[in-house]
């Protein structure tokens, strides 16, 4: 009897522990999911940015080697991320190609067009605040004439992300409470088919820390294999979205989804051991006839 009696526990601890671990895996796996999406925003944020082009036209009379002086200098500022600079004889043949006919004919073999340079600006500056200030810094260079860029879609860009940043804000903390919610549930199920095994060390004289460990040290290790078994799953998914969409690469790389992994696993062992910890202490805290009644 006495046999049976063990490996039924022993049965019934580890389907405990495997339904703690996979409970806690998927809940995880959301938590990675957004934490990985909120980095990706931020990613997404920043390469939007930096390829809004703000055009610096310069004046009729200034010729290329004057211009491409003008273009090292620029390019030396701190906010530039890349600079391309366009000569008369470049804008003719762009004008060319979309008009299908030389615009030089209509204007007797003169060229209409002027030297320009199109920058794009690092993701910091890329806001109205800062491309108005920008503006005025690049109209002190000697023969520029206006400075153009895309203000409406510059804001809408911004409010845009913005608001997509909060989403994802009020998601990570909700979902944290509700990832709590769960494995604190999951954990206390778990401890609760031994609260009597708890009152007989608290009886024999174990302190608390004493009683506590070898349930922490469990949690945890579960903990860190659910991690494991989320960072898989958001392993496989991040190579399914990469087969999908290839151009992925370009907002995504190792640093992101290091930083999934680590926060996960972290997550994992944290969240595990507060619950744990918090479990235990209920009770221990019980006396012997309320074990009875919970």
């Amino acid at each position: 009897m006495k046999k049976k009696h063990v490996k039924r526990n022993g049965r019934s601890g580890r389907l405990q522990s495997v339904t703690l671990c996979i409970s806690t895996a998927l809940v995880l796996i959301l938590l990675g999911l957004v934490v990985f999406s909120t980095l990706l925003g931020r990613n997404l944020s920043a390469h939007v940015k930096e390829n809004l082009v703000v055009t610096v036209m310069l004046q009729q009379d200034m010729g290329d080697n004057e211009a491409q002086t003008l273009t090292r200098s620029i390019a030396r500022c701190p906010y530039i991320k890349d600079i391309r600079f366009i000569s008369k004889r470049d804008a003719l043949k762009d004008a060319a190609k979309e008009m299908g006919a030389n615009p030089a004919s209509f204007t007797d073999g003169v060229n209409p067009f002027s030297s320009s340079i199109e920058l794009t600006l690092k993701s910091d500056y890329a806001n109205s605040d800062s491309l108005q200030w920008i503006a005025k810094d690049l109209k002190k260079y000697p023969k520029v004439s206006t400075i153009s860029y895309q203000r409406d879609l510059i804001d809408a860009v911004n409010r845009n992300l913005a608001k997509i940043g909060v989403v994802l804000l009020v998601l990570a903390v909700l979902l944290t409470i509700v990832s709590f919610s769960l494995i604190n549930n999951t954990v206390r199920l778990g401890i609760y088919a031994r609260r009597f095994s708890i009152h007989t060390m608290k009886l024999v004289g174990a302190s608390w820390g004493f009683i506590r460990r070898p349930f922490i040290r469990r949690s945890v290790l579960i903990g860190v294999i659910a991690a494991l078994l989320a960072c898989a799953a958001l392993g496989c998914g991040m190579y399914a979205l990469y087969c999908y969409e290839p151009e992925i690469v370009t907002i995504m790389s190792w640093r992101e989804m290091v930083i999934t992994g680590l926060v996960v696993l972290s997550f994992g062992i944290i969240l595990t051991a507060i619950c744990t910890t918090i479990s235990v202490n209920r009770f221990l805290r019980m006396k012997a006839g309320e074990l009875y009644k919970i």
